[in-house]
């Protein structure tokens, strides 16, 4: 929008024209971000305890989560608000990869707030069923894929990119979709999973995103993407102005969100920003890189699978409680220990991540 308004504003002030640089936008969407967050973040937080609308914890869970009962939740509209605001405010609203990025983000939000106002609102501790909130995540994801792949206007943009490898970029053709389903549905439910302690979901994803942020940059970009031997895909770095959305507001979510909470984002958060990792990084062609740099998504995610695997076949648990930061914290961890070494872990990911694109 504003894209618009300085190239107008440019005939009659050239330096007006600063607002045509992606790197300008960038910054200035991170910055508009993190103002909306933290202007209205006492706003939603006031209003989540008006209506009552608190977190429920499991006893089963550590007991000392038990404290955090009633803790507001759904604080993750918050982040879609200042996503939305900024993304729409500083992107090119004549690019399909913003509209489809967006979409995808705030539909998968949807499906969360849907989970979410059923089990704090409604008291249905069922939530939405899983077997719906997994078909409505299946048709969102399988949609976008097949509107990527019919939109796609270059073989690049519908390769199977390696790491490590320069040369290994298969044409996938419509197992695309397929790749595209799976990317974006495993790191919606990945990022739901590790939503579990203050703080722990929310940093990693800003990492994650400032990283995609980068490989966004670098893909739209002719000359980088020929240099680093990695898809050239026309239009994608206008995705650094959606990533650098999403950090702005994950920066602006944990100033309430970190120890000792005083908001969780809930679903309408954790499943809407897993989406947006997935789909950005599908456009990108760097799924595999996301599945790196997402390390800690993916082990919480892991740590679930092989828990219920092994109870199941054997009748014994693998880990003391599954998702995997539980496990820590009834090892004796301190929950700020747990948060904390998980987002250290997550930084050297990040950076093995971003080795990728120059090591091949």
């Amino acid at each position: 929008m504003l894209l618009w308004l300085g190239e107008w504003l440019s005939q009659f002030q050239s330096g007006f024209g600063v607002v045509g640089y992606l790197t300008v936008r960038t910054i200035f969407a991170i910055i508009t971000a993190l103002m909306v967050s933290l202007m209205f973040g006492p706003l939603v937080i006031r209003k989540l305890r008006e209506y009552q609308i608190g977190q429920a914890i499991r006893e089963l869970g550590p007991k000392s989560h038990l404290s955090k009962a009633g803790t507001p939740t759904m604080g993750g509209v918050l982040i879609l608000l200042a996503i939305a605001i900024s993304t729409l405010l500083w992107g090119n609203l004549e690019n399909r990869f913003v509209w489809i990025v967006l979409l995808v983000t705030l539909l998968f939000g949807a499906i969360g707030w849907v989970d979410d106002y059923r089990k704090v609102v409604e008291k249905n501790s069922r939530g939405l069923p899983a077997r719906w909130k997994y078909f409505w995540q299946s048709v969102l994801a399988l949609v976008a894929g097949s509107f990527l792949y019919a939109t796609a206007q270059s073989p690049a943009e519908t390769q199977f990119v390696v790491p490590f490898m320069k040369d290994v970029m298969p044409q996938l053709g419509l197992l695309f979709i397929l790749l595209t389903y799976f990317t974006i549905v495993g790191s919606s439910n990945a990022v739901n999973l590790t939503d579990g302690l203050d703080g722990l979901a929310i940093m990693p994803t800003v990492m994650v995103s400032a990283a995609l942020g980068v490989c966004s940059y670098l893909a739209g970009h002719a000359a980088f993407a020929s240099y680093l031997h990695i898809p050239y895909i026309p239009g994608a770095g206008e995705l650094v102005v959606f990533c650098g959305a999403m950090v702005g507001a994950g920066i602006g979510f944990l100033w309430f969100n970190t120890y000792p909470a005083q908001v969780f984002m809930g679903d309408v958060g954790s499943l809407a920003l897993g989406a947006a990792l997935g789909i950005v990084a599908v456009i990108i062609r760097q799924e595999l890189v996301l599945f790196i740099m997402g390390g800690i998504f993916v082990a919480e995610t892991v740590s679930v699978i092989l828990q219920v695997a092994s109870f199941k076949m054997t009748g014994k648990r693998i880990f003391r409680m599954a998702p995997l930061h539980h496990h820590f914290e009834l090892k004796g961890w301190p929950e700020p220990r747990v948060i904390v070494r998980f987002w250290i872990i997550t930084i050297i990911l990040v950076l093995v991540g971003l080795a990728t694109l120059k090591i091949r």
